[in-house]
């Protein structure tokens, strides 16, 4: 009896052991939580020439962040705080869902895809600094909104709805909600390590801005549709306004921006157009603006080649120990004589020497000549810039 009792024990555990198998299986794919903390702090220098006028030559930490990325399964969300020069605010807070590796959806306050400068964070920009023209139209700027993107084999393209309100404001204090819509497709035949051949367009289309508003008597009231656009000086150590535009009676803009980048081995060449009209009421004339940047890029030591970012749509940080010169150039013209809006015109020349010590640290120099005209916000200057960069991000 035994004997027939063990056997039947054995013969039980054969059975049932693809089933215990296929549980372990199972509990093995179950998803994981994972908390992942992140950071990052610029330390900046700065000598001006001429100085004085708005400059001072002098030190600063412009920016100070710290966060969490975290993830189950499919799910995924991030916050992050800044903090520069006294204040806090609140930088990156989304929830993302992953239907599968070339497709996600993203909901709550950030870039939204618009253009090759939505590629990379601003500490990230291989200039030091972001070009005039992208901080002028406002082109990567956070919003609260929802994003979906798809992102497979020579096409990448990214759709937004959004709502052009800050996260720390109420809707009601505006008492009219802008609400626009954005999209980047791109389509890029070449996108591998050593190679990447990528041209794109993006479009936006936003309804203007308004502000709650109370009259003599106390009674609220709504103002009419605007909007602003500005830029300072490409330098963080000293604050000083550069172009500047007030565009009364909107409706409502649109901005299109053409793009394109470029890659073999060590060299790399990107750069981006932009164009916006805004249409404004009572018959005035709608207000038109424009501007470019480009950037030539190349690897002096340490890397071989330039990899690509699949996610971005543009190029990957270079890998440790190594060092890459930049040349870059921006224009923006926000002088519009029939609209009688003065933005300002101006050109940035720049030079910059990027090291990426490891993946946490790097280090820049950069040397920039700009000057500005017609400009309601700045009279005729120009201005020679020096700055260094120490950045620690994880």
């Amino acid at each position: 009896m035994k004997r027939h009792s063990h056997m039947a024990m054995l013969s039980a555990a054969i059975l049932l052991a693809p089933a215990f198998s296929t549980v372990s299986a199972q509990d093995s794919e179950e998803p994981k939580f994972k908390f992942t903390p992140t950071g990052r702090i610029l330390a900046d220098g700065a000598v001006y020439a001429p100085d004085g006028d708005g400059f001072a030559d002098g030190v600063a930490i412009p920016d100070v962040r710290i966060g969490a990325k975290v993830s189950y399964g499919k799910w995924s969300g991030k916050i992050d705080i800044g903090y520069g020069f006294g204040k806090l605010s609140m930088k990156d807070v989304f929830i993302q869902y992953g239907f599968n590796p070339e497709n996600y959806v993203k909901v709550g306050y950030f870039v939204h895809q618009f253009g090759l400068n939505a590629a990379t964070s601003s500490s990230m920009k291989p200039s030091m600094e972001v070009s005039s023209c992208d901080t002028y139209f406002n082109a990567t700027g956070r919003n609260l909104g929802i994003q979906y993107v798809h992102d497979k084999d020579a096409f990448f393209a990214g759709v937004s709805v959004m709502a052009g309100t800050s996260i720390s404001t109420p809707a009601s204090d505006y008492g009219k909600v802008s609400v626009g819509a954005t999209t980047r497709l791109v389509w890029r035949p070449y996108h591998e390590e050593g190679r990447v051949v990528q041209v794109g367009m993006s479009g936006w289309y936003q309804s203007a801005m308004h502000k709650k508003l109370t009259d003599d008597e106390g009674n609220p009231y709504v103002s009419p549709g605007f909007f602003d656009f500005s830029c300072q000086f490409p330098t963080r150590v000293s604050k000083v306004n550069m172009l500047g535009a007030n565009v009364s009676d909107a409706k409502g803009l649109v901005k299109l921006s053409p793009e394109i980048l470029l890659s073999k081995d060590r060299f790399a060449l990107e750069g981006q157009y932009y164009y916006m009209n805004v249409d404004r009421k009572d018959g005035l004339h709608s207000y038109s603006a424009q501007g470019a940047y480009g950037l030539l890029r190349a690897l002096i030591c340490g890397d071989s080649s330039y990899a690509y970012s699949h996610g971005d749509a543009g190029l990957a940080k270079p890998g440790g120990k190594t060092l890459e010169c930049v040349l870059g150039y921006s224009y923006t013209n926000g002088y519009d004589s029939k609209s009688q809006i003065f933005g300002g015109i101006s050109n940035d020349y720049s030079v910059t020497l990027n090291y990426y010590l490891n993946k946490y640290i790097t280090c820049r120099l950069r040397y920039s000549y700009t000057n500005v005209w017609g400009s309601d916000v700045m009279h005729k200057r120009h201005e020679n810039i020096i700055q260094a960069r120490i950045m620690f991000k994880f």
